[in-house]
């Protein structure tokens, strides 16, 4: 930590909101860095300029927090599937550290270095080779000194627990976030549990981020906040959702949706949106609020305009930006003037522009989860056989 500058805890502690960043995974590969189906980060080490780039927009926008670019940067991720590993994990780790850091001191920002989910755990390893993961990982963050650490994107809060108690040891403030709604983890665990689990485990922050919508994963939070109250326990709540309307998803959210992830696009909430989302989270009690797939740097002005007055300062990127449609008012057209104004936009029903497409889409249910065949993961590549069985088992859901 650099001097004078106040830690995670020390802020949440005193009240401030904090706003994480974006998505990298989904943003980068819309940019041509990253590839879709492995997920994987090696833009950290083969493209760092197109992430560094990307962090200094979502600090532009008003984000405290750098997340080091590191989902899915497990050796067991890596290697998945005929994954080719051009780099390994631990300098792409290095190199997402590096990269954070030297945005987060153009300003106050902090770094928060992240570990999510492992094909490990879905493959029924062992407890033991599921943390030597993990501590993989966290001996680059704690080389590197980040500032706090964040467990993400866990399905099961079996794993999620086990992140935790390997990121604790290292003495270092641990957020922890479920991929989940509320209908809870993959096992049926509810929200409240899971968040007791969390805590009790030593995450100092607790929440969701990822495959469901913004009120959705408010929502999800805010039943965290109340089974922490009611065991007696205390936290801090973040969320960080998905930038996509997902009414329609079962509880595995956005993967499940026949557009994942290539269609999504008529899905994507707006900026005003956005304002709704972060006053929402605010008033429930959550101070650490982000985002994450589909998330751009648009939507995180958003969020930290919404919050100007309780933050006490407005993001830089709001120098080319007028609140709620001012700049409108110097449009050359008198129509488009006529939308310089809150009410408009608060109020507008956005058309999708495609008049043979349904409101709601049906999930696959495939009703899979950690121990199951299908989970099974390999490093080799997946074979056109095995992609035949998929391709003949969607056709019958």
């Amino acid at each position: 930590m650099a001097p004078g500058k106040k830690g995670i805890l020390e802020r949440l502690s005193a009240g401030e909101v904090v706003i994480g960043d974006g998505g990298f995974v989904f943003a980068l590969e819309k940019r041509g860095y990253v590839k879709a189906g492995p997920w994987t980060p090696e833009a950290a080490a083969e493209y760092p300029e197109a992430v560094r780039q990307l962090h200094r927009e979502f600090l532009r926008a008003g984000a405290n927090v750098m997340q080091t670019f590191t989902f899915y940067a497990s050796d067991d991720k890596l290697e998945n599937r005929g994954n080719k590993l051009t780099f390994t994990g631990a300098q792409i780790n290095e190199a997402a550290c590096d990269l954070a850091r030297q945005v987060a001191n153009e300003s106050d920002a902090m770094v928060a270095g992240g570990v999510c989910q492992t094909p490990s755990y879905l493959s029924c390893k062992s407890e033991t080779d599921v943390k030597a993961i993990f501590k993989k990982q966290l001996d680059v963050f704690v080389k590197k000194n980040v500032d706090f650490l964040i467990a993400e994107y866990f399905e099961h809060v079996e794993e999620a627990v086990w992140a935790v108690e390997v990121l604790k040891e290292t003495g270092k403030p641990v957020a922890a976030c479920l991929c989940i709604g509320p209908e809870g983890d993959m096992h049926g665990v509810s929200p409240g549990e899971c968040a007791v689990r969390l805590v009790k485990a030593g995450a100092q922050i607790v929440g969701v981020n990822c495959h469901f919508d913004p009120m959705t994963c408010v929502k999800a939070v805010k039943m965290m906040k109340e089974g922490v109250e009611k065991a007696g326990l205390k936290a801090h709540y973040m969320v960080q959702p998905l930038a996509y309307h997902t009414p329609d998803c079962n509880c595995q959210g956005f993967i499940d949706l026949p557009e994942f992830p290539f269609g999504l696009e008529p899905r994507i909430l707006t900026r005003w949106d956005m304002h709704k989302y972060a006053r929402e989270a605010y008033n429930v009690g959550i101070r650490y609020i982000g985002g994450c797939c589909g998330f751009e740097p648009y939507h995180i002005r958003a969020v930290a305009e919404e919050l100007a007055a309780e933050r006490g300062i407005m993001p830089a990127g709001s120098e080319k930006h007028g609140m709620w449609g001012a700049g409108l008012e110097m449009h050359t057209k008198p129509w488009v003037r006529a939308r310089a104004r809150r009410d408009y936009w608060e109020n507008l029903k956005p058309a999708s522009g495609r008049p043979l497409c349904p409101s709601l889409a049906t999930p696959d249910s495939w009703g899979v989860t950690k121990g199951h065949a299908d989970l099974m993961q390999q490093k080799e590549a997946t074979s056109k056989d095995q992609l035949k069985q998929l391709f003949d088992r969607s056709k019958s859901h």
